[in-house]
């Protein structure tokens, strides 16, 4: 990860927040930044916190796209707790910041590449086809002895290592 693509996120956001800052004829708070967010998300927002997290493999893979979309989704949630406290995630608040703040598209997920993030999976089985199950579902069934069905044909599903 490079530092100049640290540098971006932050000058990034500071573009939002000064774009915001006008549209909206206030001034806001800026977040803390980390660079620590793991796992398939792409960034997260923690609301009474003021706090933005990014996942840095996924922005080093998709820079462009990330420091244009990402950045600006999860800071619009951070306004939208500002502005009107408790709301739904991705509700109309949230959509009016993106559309009609940061004319972006108002997507709520990513289609970035994760294979280089997804963690371990294992196989389970069930009667119509296998499931392949995170890390966190596999150890909750070995060590709470938790149940899963397939949505499909309802059956539990059963280990299978290979």
């Amino acid at each position: 990860m490079s530092a100049a693509q640290f540098q971006a996120v932050r000058e990034k956001i500071e573009l939002c927040y000064l774009h915001a800052e006008k549209q909206l004829n206030r001034s806001f708070i800026r977040p803390e930044v980390m660079f620590n967010q793991t796992g398939k998300s792409a960034g997260s927002a923690r609301l009474q916190l003021n706090q933005l997290r990014f996942n840095p493999i996924l922005l080093q893979e998709n820079k462009t796209h990330f420091i244009q979309n990402t950045v600006p989704h999860e800071i619009a949630h951070l306004l939208v707790y500002q502005l009107y406290g408790r709301t739904k995630p991705h509700g109309k608040e949230w959509q009016n910041i993106m559309i009609g703040i940061f004319q972006i598209p108002a997507k709520t997920t990513h289609s970035y590449d994760i294979n280089s993030v997804k963690g371990k999976t294992f196989t389970y089985q069930c009667y119509c086809s296998q499931h392949l199950l995170t890390i966190r579902r596999h150890n909750k069934i070995q060590r709470d002895h938790a149940q899963y069905l397939c949505r499909s044909c309802r059956q539990q599903l059963m280990y299978n290592p290979k």
